[in-house]
């Protein structure tokens, strides 16, 4: 897994540069140049790039000898404004056919947020346009009324962003050059804006339950949002807002899913559990240190402050009295990519540059655990250097639209680390969870792990010094100072620290289900903690006999596992308690659950009442919050509804009645059970317990692989409706050719 620059999250160009259309893609300069390096599904097939004011004048020449008869050319407003509009000119007297996707983003994002230089509003430049010639200009916009009260030309027409899609397509039909001006502003520039008190904050953010969420990816695929991220739960891959990285732009409810709730905080959030404050005075002293220089690594990803940080720890040391250089690697990254920033700090002058050179880091401070365990970057440890690792999971853009790609195992990629560094100088922590669980933000994780190596001895700067750097810098002064402190708590008083982080996360139900009575699995074994959970879950689900039909199932999986595979598991029950292992019972267990706990109207009723996640929502927003489902239930869908509905706590009652008749599932009363859907999720069911009796005939210590392989081919059954459909065909497909294989 690398990680590779990216569009922000809520980023106009995450839906602007999708491809709508078979035409082929041209890409841009700036923010733009980014879809050279994504995955074609998101952003089309690009055929490449032109200097900057050459948008489009390729396909000039490329035109007479391909067979794509259209070309779509993404296009800034800052590069319009710089040369793009010539282009375009070149464009219409070839009288080629072109739609430019012409961003009309507010700003110059890629280098910093910069106004553009003789920048018109949207309705001169369709204006200018037209007198150009283009053969017909469509607008989109997320705020359509604004867009309308600045008196277009006439013809050009005002659409809303979700009809983005609808507007490719009609423009790819018309003869000649075309421009599609999509009008939202930069999410960057609005995050800024909000935190200045620029730009009104949002009163309504989005979050998922996790329990309806089926993983699908559909969500992220269509958002292209990197808040939209994967989380691994007991009952696989799920997906979480990410709120201290989103800038609720809601892209994201377009997602074929009954998971989405949206939440109006409580008043001035006045209910929720704040951290205690620490002051410099409750902390002991770092040791001494006759340390005066240093060379640190900072590794982190873009957007998230870590040449901010760089910056911070120079300035520092200049206030101790010393002397700092710094070095940042940014490019595109700044948008999510990886940033690596060397610091050098010395007691006197510098007599040597400021690149940091291999084996001469002495602090090595990963932020992100991907950057920190590139083989470019590991190359620079020194022997006996102090590494502070986060071990926080953060999904690359490829984690968010693929299902398949996994994040990488955490203590795989710290190994990496040791083997440059000694074990005993490695300190990794989940510092995400620490920042946000404190503060809210995830920004605060970089002062977060200062303070760990200030008070570790690692970094011989005085604390007075960084915090004053901080009070200096004149950003969220007072949470970075608690930031800095509490990281030096983790070092000096990590139970007390770790007991605060406890108290402010929402309360969690650790009551252990019963063991089975039916699966005779030893004590403590993998097996039998899973079947327990899911016989637990199953009651609840539908009744008794559901989830003993279940039971009896697996008994039977793990009674033929162990007696025809006998390496897998001793049929004497002489196993230490936690040590049997038996994969394919294990994988069966998952599975039909998967299968027999299909989300259907009851199903998704009885998740949406979910004390746990309204448990979340109370420590997020406040006990005060207001929830609303979004939903778009099919028998709407079918009727020609489009997008979802909102439903708040008054539809409570009706989510409880449809709880309370799940008894009727799959009997001749459940109105629900006569959909397609359903009947094909109850069929799944069989034909899976059908596959499984076939496997354990063939069940043998040399096909014990492949088996277990076939055993979790349901994981791939994801989604809902059409989601689920597609998924569906997938897994019979694969199903068929690895049974083949076997």
């Amino acid at each position: 897994a690398i990680r590779t620059p990216y569009f922000c999250s809520g980023c106009p160009h995450n839906l602007s540069t999708r491809p709508h259309t078979d035409s082929a893609v041209g890409a841009g300069i700036g923010c733009h140049a980014m879809v050279l390096i994504m995955d074609e599904k998101q952003v089309g097939q690009v055929i490449g790039t032109t200097q900057m004011g050459g948008e489009g004048t390729q396909w000039i020449g490329m035109a007479p000898f391909v067979e794509n008869p259209h070309l779509i050319q993404n296009l800034g407003d800052g590069t319009f404004h710089h040369s793009g509009s010539l282009a375009i000119r070149a464009s219409i007297a070839a009288k080629t056919n072109i739609t430019y996707r012409l961003l009309y983003n507010s700003t110059v994002a890629m280098t910093g947020g910069q106004d553009a230089v003789g920048q018109m509003r949207v309705a001169e430049i369709a204006r200018v346009l037209l007198a150009e010639g283009v053969a017909k200009v469509i607008v989109t916009s997320d705020d359509p009324r604004s867009i309308r009260r600045q008196r277009l030309p006439e013809g050009v027409e005002v659409w809303p962003r979700e009809r983005l899609d609808e507007a490719q397509i009609a423009l790819a039909q018309v003869t000649g050059t075309t421009v599609l001006i999509h009008e939202q502003e930069c999410a960057t520039e609005l995050r800024r804006k909000r935190k200045r008190g620029l730009a009104p904050k949002p009163q309504e953010f989005v979050m998922i339950n996790e329990r309806i969420c089926e993983g699908c990816g559909d969500c992220g695929e269509k958002s292209n949002c990197l808040s939209v991220q994967p989380v691994d739960t007991e009952f696989g891959r799920k997906t979480r807002i990410h709120q201290s990285s989103c800038n609720v732009d809601k892209s994201c409810l377009s997602g074929d899913c009954p998971a989405f709730i949206t939440v109006r905080p409580g008043e001035a959030g006045s209910d929720t559990a704040h951290p205690a404050t620490i002051e410099a005075s409750d902390l002991p002293l770092p040791p001494a240190s006759a340390q005066r220089s240093h060379r640190i690594r900072i590794m982190g990803i873009g957007g998230t402050g870590v040449v901010t940080t760089s910056q911070l720890l120079a300035t520092a040391a200049v206030l101790a009295g010393r002397y700092a250089r710094t070095l940042e690697r940014t490019g595109l990254a700044q948008k999510g990519g990886a940033v690596v920033s060397d610091v050098a700090i010395e007691a006197g002058p510098f007599t040597e540059g400021n690149t940091l050179g291999e084996a001469s880091c002495d602090l090595y401070l990963g932020y992100d655990l991907l950057v920190a365990a590139d083989p470019g970057n590991l190359r620079g440890l020194a022997v006996g250097a102090t590494a502070l690792i986060s071990t926080s999971i953060v999904p690359t853009g490829k984690m968010v639209t693929d299902t398949a790609v996994q994040f990488p195992q955490v203590r795989a990629l710290l190994a990496r680390i040791t083997e440059h560094a000694s074990q005993t100088q490695v300190l990794d922590l989940d510092l995400r969870r620490y920042a946000e669980t404190l503060f809210g933000s995830e920004q605060l994780a970089n002062t977060f792990l200062l303070g760990v190596a200030v008070q570790r001895g690692a970094l011989s700067l005085p604390p007075e010094s960084i915090e004053e750097a901080i009070n200096l810098n004149g950003v969220a002064v007072n949470a970075n100072v608690q930031a800095f402190r509490r990281g030096r708590q983790f070092v000096a008083d990590r139970a007390a620290l770790d007991a605060e982080v406890s108290r402010l996360e929402p309360a969690r139900d650790d009551e252990q289900p019963a063991p089975s009575r039916i699966v005779r699995a030893a004590p403590g074994s993998e097996l039998e903690r899973l079947v327990a959970l899911r016989r637990h879950e199953l009651r609840a689900y539908q009744n008794e006999a559901y989830a003993q039909r279940y039971e009896h199932f697996i008994e039977q999986v793990r009674a033929a596992e162990m007696a025809q595979c006998p390496l897998a598991g001793d049929s004497d029950g002489t196993h230490a308690p936690g040590t049997l292992s038996l994969p394919f019972s294990e994988a069966v267990a998952r599975n039909l659950y998967k299968l027999m706990a299909y989300k259907d109207e009851y199903e998704v009723a009885r998740l949406a009442l979910d004390p746990t996640m309204r448990a979340e929502v109370e420590q997020q927003f406040g006990r005060a919050a207001r929830v609303s489902w979004r939903l778009h239930p099919p028998t709407l869908k079918a009727l020609g509804l489009k997008q979802k509905i909102a439903l708040g706590s008054w539809f409570a009652p009706a989510f409880a009645g449809l709880k309370f008749a799940r008894a009727l599932r799959g009997t001749p009363f459940d109105v629900f059970g006569y959909d397609k859907m359903r009947k094909l999720e109850r069929q799944l069911i069989r034909e899976y317990e059908d596959e499984v009796r076939d496997l354990l005939t063939q069940l043998r210590p040399d096909t014990l692989q492949r088996a277990v392989q076939i055993a979790e081919l349901p994981d791939m059954i994801r989604g809902y409706e059409d989601v689920k459909l597609r998924n569906v065909k997938r897994y019979r497909e694969q199903l068929a050719e690895i049974k083949a294989r076997l």
